[in-house]
């Protein structure tokens, strides 16, 4: 298992590594400040530097399934490295940061719209979340207004974890209906927004709602009989 040192602190930049495996699906390290693409949020990019001083552009992150093995997918013609070598991972950390803040969006979104989410993407500029919400007719400037109250009110964001039983006797914490929160190593993570929302979740956030910045409701999309799709943009 690659050492996930963003679970830990979503803030560090970079870390020093140790190349464990390079095959196809790319360079795999011992541990790694690079989240890996899933939930909805994208695969971190940057850099690994060589201690030759040789740069290798890193296009995605991905985790194999069923292994946990993480893998920083490299730029087409990069410089190749090999098992052992030593090496500076370094984010790409201004598109981080806005998937961070994208992200702790999103479950304001989700504090804010009572319906099951049925899909979402995070981008740096662009998110949306997909609800289950027949017959409803959604205010887009009342929820706009309640986003960027709660983010101004600049509740704590933490993290912080359930076992598997614990998670299986509270099952209105899963927002999700497609998909269920992973299970069977013994514990769940969960984002807690102190008074505001709960529920599980693997992806990097800010540390408080204020870091959000303003954010502004998009279009809002009819994507089936039940679904309505939300979109949220940074405002300024």
């Amino acid at each position: 298992m690659t050492e996930e040192l963003f679970r830990e602190d979503a803030y560090e930049k970079s870390c020093e590594a140790v190349v464990l495996k390079v095959n196809e699906r790319g360079i795999r390290l011992d541990r790694t400040v690079f989240y890996p693409a899933g939930g909805g949020q994208p695969g971190d990019t940057g850099v690994l530097r060589s201690a030759d001083g040789q740069e290798i552009p890193i296009i995605d992150t991905i985790k194999a399934p069923g292994s946990g093995e993480h893998f920083h997918v490299p730029a087409e013609g990069a410089p190749t490295l090999t098992e052992g070598d030593n090496v500076k991972a370094e984010l790409d950390w201004d598109r981080r940061y806005a998937h961070m803040r994208m992200h702790s969006g999103l479950h304001l979104l989700c504090a804010i719209v009572e319906g099951g989410v049925t899909g979402g993407s995070i981008g740096a500029e662009k998110s949306r979340l997909d609800f289950d919400l027949p017959d409803t007719s959604l205010d887009k400037e009342q929820i706009t207004a309640d986003l960027n109250r709660l983010i101004t009110e600049d509740h704590p964001m933490e993290a912080r974890w359930i076992t598997d039983d614990e998670m299986a006797a509270n099952p209105d914490l899963v927002r999700t209906m497609s998909v269920n929160p992973p299970s069977g190593s013994g514990k769940v993570r969960l984002m807690d927004i102190a008074g505001v929302d709960l529920q599980p979740c693997g992806g990097t956030h800010v540390s408080r709602t204020g870091e959000i910045g303003r954010l502004r409701v998009g279009k809002i999309e009819n994507k089936g009989r039940h679904n309505r799709r939300i979109n949220i943009h940074f405002d300024g």
